[in-house]
């Protein structure tokens, strides 16, 4: 057994003071605020949150900061940037990668990652030895990181409406969603008893997998979560209504995608009637304000989603930044330059967006309670950010970012101190500087 005496910590929906947590076999086994007296225990200062939850992740898209920024461009000349990564990246590549960001993740609070998978094959198309071999990769990669994983594995099979997949999206496809869903269920059986991994399932988009074939990944992604990219761009809109005469909602809603297990990633360009289908279905809405200002995508309907009964997740996407806590504020500051006022989401709201995730499959995680997983995520209360904001939710959503992160749980194993943030930073520069040594 474990015991921590919080300074500080995010309990029950508030900041409470002075918070004793014992932890056994990796979850909270007593969780008492106002614990001041407790002797012999390691006093933790500073603001606890529990684990955050990144909920959309490209794993290797981190290759590309700082890399995509030179001459502007749109989010389609960005693609095909992305597209020339992806053509180089092989398995070992992937893992130095892939573990290097999820420590980045863990350095700043993530302790579960949702990850959007489509890399699955070799460059060609060709299937590896083992046809999940990127994908095992992947929960390799979380498990040296010591972050939980929902390996989201996605259908792609159509470079859009109909087209035949070319270029690096050969290593994306199966052939078709029945093989896609047979190379899942193999997967799923290959992690079976792993308790950092959760198979979940998504459709990249409705530009890459035919209406036809939308319910065959729907039957094989009963009862887990279910993520898709819905209206990114409005020249997708635009390509769905042409091909098919309705908007990606409609789409999706009428091929039964949409549901408490799904989360619609991005949601950006909505009309009234998908906003209402949306909600009334419960799907999630998965914002990713950094990488959507990034890419010029625009700025989603946040809060007429969650006033639907769209519940609000984040993601950092393509990892131009990873900080949770950026993305919790930049909803509502974008909020404000669309609306031109102030106050549309509530510090705690924004916090609890960032606690989802249940979205990925683990609801035992997220909150400080007992029975729930062990994870703690210790914010520095005086550092030049955050000194004198109150050491509250405000604090955490609206003045610290990943860098006032001092200490990280993740099932009750300590996974980061700030001390290690050098070491962080000298793997990622080895795992990049390694794939594009042949591009220079």
């Amino acid at each position: 057994m474990t015991a921590y005496l919080l300074e500080r910590a995010w309990v029950e929906g508030r900041v409470q003071d002075d918070v004793l947590v014992e932890v056994e076999g990796g979850r909270f086994t007593r969780v008492e605020p106002d614990a001041a007296g407790a002797r012999e225990v390691e006093r933790v200062p500073g603001l606890t949150l529990p684990g955050l939850a990144n909920n959309h992740s490209h794993a290797f898209h981190r290759a590309l900061r700082g890399r995509t920024q030179r001459g502007g461009g749109t989010f389609w000349t960005w693609r095909e940037q992305m597209y020339d990564l992806a053509e180089r990246l092989e398995p070992d590549d992937y893992l130095q990668l892939a573990t290097a960001l999820y420590r980045e993740m863990a350095a700043v609070g993530i302790t579960t990652v949702g990850e959007f998978h489509y890399l699955h094959h070799a460059p060609g198309g060709r299937a590896y030895a083992e046809p999940n071999e990127t994908g095992l990769v992947l929960v390799e990669a979380a498990r040296r990181a010591g972050i939980r994983i929902a390996l989201l594995d996605t259908c792609y099979l159509s470079s859009g409406f109909a087209a035949p997949v070319e270029g690096a999206q050969l290593r994306y496809s199966d052939g078709d969603a029945e093989r896609w869903a047979q190379r899942v269920e193999a997967l799923d059986a290959s992690v079976a008893g792993a308790d950092h991994v959760v198979v979940g399932a998504a459709v990249h988009s409705v530009r890459a997998v035919p209406r036809d074939q939308l319910a065959t990944v729907v039957e094989a992604a009963r009862g887990r979560p279910l993520h898709v990219h819905l209206s990114e761009q409005r020249a997708e809109n635009d390509a769905c209504r042409a091909a098919y005469d309705a908007s990606p909602t409609q789409v999706l809603a009428e091929a039964g995608v949409l549901g408490p297990l799904t989360s619609a990633v991005h949601a950006t360009h909505l009309d009234d009637a998908d906003v209402l289908a949306l909600g009334d279905s419960r799907t999630r809405a998965c914002f990713c304000p950094t990488t959507e200002r990034d890419l010029g995508d625009g700025v989603g309907p946040s809060r007429a989603l969650h006033e639907a009964g769209s519940a609000l997740s984040l993601g950092s996407d393509s990892h131009a930044v990873v900080d949770l806590l950026e993305e919790m504020r930049a909803v509502e500051l974008d909020e404000r330059l669309v609306a031109e006022s102030r106050g549309h989401w509530s510090a705690a709201e924004l916090l609890e967006a960032g606690l989802a995730h249940d979205a990925l499959g683990f609801a035992d995680a997220g909150r400080i309670a007992v029975g729930a997983r062990a994870d703690l995520v210790t914010l520095d209360t005086s550092s030049p950010r955050t000194a004198g904001t109150g050491a509250d939710e405000h604090t955490a959503v609206f003045a610290a970012t990943g860098a006032d992160v001092t200490r990280v749980v993740v099932d009750g194993r300590l996974v980061h101190t700030r001390e290690q943030s050098a070491d962080v930073g000298r793997e990622l520069a080895a795992a990049i500087d390694r794939l594009w040594k042949d591009a220079r």
